[in-house]
């Protein structure tokens, strides 16, 4: 069965940056995309950025200028770098592998950021 593994979350201070990794255990070239959830506290779980197989990115309006997702085809890894934290980024990020259909979509666990003020 595929994993995902996200790593890379913990505390940051405001305006500070963090990259966060999800590593895939089966090639992600299979997937329509690969992309990034948020959940903060009493929050519904969020979009924050995707990557198509071709490349073509997406993000949420709150993110943009600030985050960026990439992939590496060959280390089936997909990246989130997020520059100029602020406090309202602090929630749990969660990586999925997106097959077109909610019912083979695949989460990894989650990895909390905290971003300080």
């Amino acid at each position: 069965q595929v994993q995902l593994k996200e790593s890379g979350g913990g505390l940051v201070q405001s305006g500070g940056s963090l990259r966060l990794s999800c590593a895939v255990s089966e090639s992600i070239f299979v997937y329509n995309a690969m992309a990034w959830y948020r959940q903060a506290p009493g929050k519904q779980r969020e979009l924050v950025a995707a990557i198509a197989r071709s490349g073509t990115t997406n993000y949420a309006d709150s993110v943009k200028g600030r985050f960026t997702i990439s992939r590496d085809n060959i280390k089936n890894t997909v990246y989130l770098q997020m520059d100029s934290l602020v406090r309202e980024d602090t929630a749990v990020y969660y990586c999925k592998a997106d097959k077109g259909l909610p019912a083979f979509d695949v989460w990894g666990q989650g990895t909390q950021i905290t971003v300080s003020s």
